[in-house]
């Protein structure tokens, strides 16, 4: 009996060291769920209202059951408490708040007790498996694992990266892309996050910084950081561009990336079945950069907008085409790449563009400052744009155009700002009118004329444009303030001034309800 006992224990560690193992998870971990399976099974036998504790020797293996009571003055649970008298009886010194430990006998295991420990202990080491999972992966997003796949569900891959499972949902696999069941698979980790069923790993293969992570390993300058991938833009499975910059002068990072006769980017192509790669040399003039990352359609000329981050490209009429790509595939990855607004345009679109351009601005002119067709056009081709550049600029910007004196200047000013007050008299006229408010129209950056345009839309109150988000104003398709060129941050700014009040309110507020509460004789909540 004896030797069956001893052989029981030291199986019982034997399944421990078995488990942790496997698991990959600390032995103590599975010992624990051991104890407190055996201390399930113990209530159920000795009575749920029993406070009882569970010890498994981690050298023998002997299991010991207690009966854990709290020493207390007055009981009022005799199941988990006892009185300072009664605790003295076994142990002299007892005290209040003492706990006093009663070894029960070692009891024998039923089928149902078995089954709820097994329960137990699976539970707990699956908890324990995916805290180690989570801890062993939040650190490495962004990262490429290779794994193999153990099934494919509705269209999503899983993958067994190596203790753990890890998910390619089904619109983070490239177009057309066939995985099948046993075979190997890279991907870039793109999120780990706690979820109530464990931690879930999610890969991707259409992320643009997994070609990034595919050339880094495919070239040894990019490993080593003499080469530099500065943006990525993908369609997946169809076409990519990568832009890449050197450190060392010396060094070709196109060429690098490409390899001999092709062989490293032909290595990234063959794992992104098949995926059309174009590698550019980065430059940090944007206007270099965007011409780069059009080819191969060649560019006549580029005009930036840099406060709206926006780019106008204009091309020969035969490159049209090839610079907007299929479906517009090569301006997008373009504009991806730039990070800002390309547009596409023949050198007749921008001509005519151009030429309705200044006639709108000749026509401005020549009703405010009346003057005649070619004076306004005279000042168009020099660069004025607005009344407030006429107003405003100091007289040497006049300087160089032919047939203008001082005395000419200052008539054009004077006009100019007369025309001005005019024009600003008669929008805060219309801003009254249309009903919006003195305290909107106090916001620092907003001009009379953006304000009637504010309250034509409905904006009339601070809580009005509070309520509003800037790309509400600055959209280029529907934006209300689109034709101001308000930049994003400048929206921001404006729609924060706004928003002033509402925290000066609550300020307000919590300083009302300190004052009745000292009045009172409370304390101030805390906040």
């Amino acid at each position: 009996m004896t030797t069956a006992v001893s052989a029981n224990r030291l199986e019982l560690l034997q399944i421990a060291d078995a488990v942790a193992r496997e698991k990959n998870i600390d032995r103590d971990i599975v010992l624990e769920a051991m104890e407190e399976a055996i201390q399930k099974a113990a209530r159920s036998r000795y009575g749920a209202e029993n406070e009882i504790k569970a010890y498994i020797d981690k050298k023998t293996g002997d299991i010991k059951l207690y009966r854990v009571l709290q020493v207390v003055d007055d009981v009022e649970n005799h199941s988990t408490e006892i009185s300072v008298e009664d605790a003295r009886a076994s142990k002299p010194d007892a005290e209040v708040g003492d706990v006093l430990a009663d070894e029960l006998p070692p009891m024998d295991f039923g089928r149902v007790a078995a089954q709820t420990a097994k329960q137990v202990i699976v539970q707990k080491v699956r908890d324990a498996e995916r805290a180690r999972q989570y801890e062993e992966f939040k650190d490495r997003m962004g990262e490429i694992v290779s794994g193999v796949v153990k099934r494919v569900e509705y269209g999503n891959v899983i993958v067994d990266v190596g203790h753990a499972e890890a998910i390619i949902r089904r619109d983070q696999l490239i177009p057309r892309e066939h995985i099948r069941t046993g075979e190997r698979v890279r991907a870039y980790i793109a999120d780990v996050r706690r979820e109530p069923r464990g931690p879930q790993i999610f890969l991707s293969r259409t992320h643009p910084d997994f070609m990034a992570k595919l050339f880094a390993q495919e070239v040894p300058e990019i490993y080593d950081g003499v080469i530099e991938v500065k943006a990525v833009s993908r369609d997946p499975g169809s076409r990519a561009k990568i832009a890449v910059n050197s450190n060392d002068p010396a060094i070709d990072p196109v060429g690098a990336c490409v390899g001999m006769r092709g062989s490293r980017v032909q290595a990234v192509v063959n794992e992104l079945q098949g995926e059309k790669i174009d590698i550019i040399q980065w430059s940090p003039d944007i206007g270099t950069f965007i011409i780069a990352a059009l080819a191969p359609a060649e560019v006549s000329k580029v005009v930036l907008d840099e406060e709206k981050e926006r780019i106008d490209v204009v091309v020969p009429e035969d490159q049209l085409s090839l610079a907007i790509g299929r479906r517009g595939q090569n301006v997008r990855l373009a504009s991806q790449l730039v990070d800002w607004q390309v547009d596409i345009m023949t050198e007749a679109d921008e001509s005519e563009r151009r030429q309705a351009e200044y006639k709108q601005r000749a026509e401005l002119f020549v009703d405010a400052l009346d003057v005649d067709d070619t004076l306004a056009l005279l000042l168009v081709s020099e660069g004025f744009r607005n009344l407030d550049e006429v107003a405003y600029v100091a007289p040497d910007e006049f300087a160089g155009i032919e047939g203008f004196d001082a005395e000419l200047v200052e008539e054009l000013q004077n006009r100019a700002r007369e025309a001005l007050a005019v024009a600003a008299e008669k929008a805060e006229s219309e801003r009254v009118e249309l009903g919006v408010t003195d305290e909107l129209a106090a916001v620092e950056g907003l001009t009379a004329p953006m304000l009637v345009t504010l309250g034509k839309a409905g904006v009339k109150t601070l809580d009005d444009l509070g309520d509003l988000a800037a790309d509400e104003l600055t959209s280029s398709e529907d934006g209300i303030l689109r034709e101001y060129g308000m930049s994003a941050d400048q929206a921001n700014e404006i729609i924060m001034a706004a928003r002033a009040h509402w925290f000066e309110d609550e300020e307000g507020e919590e300083a009302e309800e300190a004052a009745e509460a000292s009045e009172g004789g409370e304390e101030p909540a805390e906040s």
